[in-house]
């Protein structure tokens, strides 16, 4: 879209650190035709390391499966946080489900390893050959959306989609109105949520603090 136009006023849903891919100069003034709500910010990373340590505590070094061509802010707060969690961040980057599958081999049989997957929709169109891998590998994953939860991964930490989405509607009622997206902050996630699928955790072996299933917003059993 960014391409196409530079005048049709646009409002994104979902992009992942959209001032660190190029689609808006500055979050608080985008200073073009886009603006929007991103779904992740590089913060995020060191959350993602906490919840993972939660549930598997015997970690110590976890593969960030991401699409090498984005996300390098998130991926840099996760090697910076990585050590105050005792672990050690391997990058593992991957195009495509051949990548996926070559660089999760590289990883298998280590023991003490933990898995995060980046958001992105090259890596989540292959979500079931990365959750078959985590079960057969007894590896404790940490994913982006729902979804892969409730398709047999083990936890996820993200935002609320749906929520984001309707919070775009009053966005385009504003733009509509007069408001131009150049002046309209990109505005953060307010709403994350964590759901835990403990029939995954048995199959791992792995036992859930009741601390960290206080706090879920939904429990798959």
């Amino acid at each position: 879209m960014r391409q196409a136009t530079q005048s049709i006023p646009t409002v994104f849903v979902g992009i992942s650190d959209p001032e660190g891919a190029g689609v808006v100069a500055n979050l608080s003034r985008p200073g073009g035709n886009l603006t929007g709500f991103a779904n992740f910010e590089p913060a995020i990373g060191g959350k993602w390391l906490q919840t993972l340590k939660e549930v598997a505590p015997n970690v110590t070094r976890v593969a960030v499966l991401r699409n090498p061509d984005g996300l390098k802010r998130i991926m840099t707060a996760i090697e910076t946080s990585a050590p105050a969690f005792g672990v050690e961040a391997l990058e593992c980057s991957a195009r495509n489900a051949e990548e996926i599958a070559r660089v999760l081999g590289s990883v298998a049989g280590q023991p003490n390893t933990g898995l995060i997957m980046m958001p992105d929709p090259i890596l989540t169109i292959s979500g079931r050959l990365i959750i078959d891998w985590a079960a057969t590998n007894r590896v404790p994953a940490l994913y982006p959306f729902r979804s892969l939860v409730a398709d047999g991964g083990l936890m996820c930490y993200g935002v609320d989609v749906a929520d984001q989405v309707r919070r775009a509607a009053f966005y385009i009622d504003r733009i509509l109105n007069g408001e131009k997206p150049a002046d309209m902050p990109v505005q953060a996630p307010t709403k994350f949520e964590l759901v835990i699928n403990l029939r995954t955790a048995k199959a791992l072996g792995l036992t859930v603090p009741p601390t960290l299933l206080a706090r879920a917003d939904e429990v798959i059993e």
